[in-house]
């Protein structure tokens, strides 16, 4: 298991942060739970990324890497830690493993609108799944610091988010889609991400190993 609880989240955490020199009434949002994906696609995707920010500006998340979001993001409360949620995962998901690692298969691009490009990854009920188990052992570790979307759980990689120019959606996408990305990757890691100035960064990862493989 990778770890960098030397940087603790909660450790300065705010109940209210500062925007632009405003100050914004909701608490900022400290931890998400997600997948990481092999080098040879993430390298793919951040060029997917470049050509969005040359070609149109986008910039809103680059500074995270290349993921397929588990959990949304949530304030974990003062009284809980990282490490409580790692512990969590090691004691309900890890043991899981041969009933939740799997293979995952993304065909090309899609959008939501003209609000999101993302990576399409192929919905599979083995997804919902690896999400309840995981989102399951959050709740165990901090009860009550998020809840669970009743929307079906729809897996992606997002390229480009939020600052999309208007219009721009449809032409950026057939671009994309010319790379004609189909590739299968493994599931067989939760990774917790931690909020620290600004930036999203990995801080500990539990890998799903299954007995026999490597």
């Amino acid at each position: 298991m990778k770890s960098n609880f030397g940087r603790d989240a909660n450790r300065s955490k705010p109940g209210a942060y500062s925007n632009g020199g405003r100050f914004s009434q909701f608490p900022m949002q400290t931890h998400f739970l997600g997948v990481l994906l092999p080098e040879d696609i993430t390298s793919t995707l951040e060029d997917c990324r470049r050509y969005m920010n040359n070609n149109y500006g986008c910039r809103s998340g680059y500074g995270t890497p290349i993921h397929v979001t588990l959990v949304p993001p949530f304030l974990l409360p003062d009284e809980y830690t990282t490490d409580d949620l790692v512990r969590a995962l090691q004691d309900d998901v890890v043991p899981a493993a041969a009933e939740l690692a799997f293979t995952a298969h993304i065909d090309n691009f899609d959008a939501f609108g003209d609000r999101t490009i993302f990576a399409k990854v192929v919905a599979n009920p083995k997804w919902t799944k690896l999400r309840d188990a995981v989102l399951n052992a959050v709740l165990d570790a901090a009860p009550g610091c998020t809840k669970k979307d009743k929307r079906p759980f729809q897996p992606h990689l997002t390229v480009a988010n939020r600052d999309i120019p208007a219009g721009a959606s449809a032409q950026a996408l057939e671009a994309l889609n010319e790379l004609e990305l189909i590739e299968d990757f493994p599931v067989n890691n939760i990774t917790i991400f931690e909020r620290h100035g600004g930036k999203w960064i990995e801080a500990a990862t539990c890998h799903l190993e299954i007995e026999g493989e490597k």
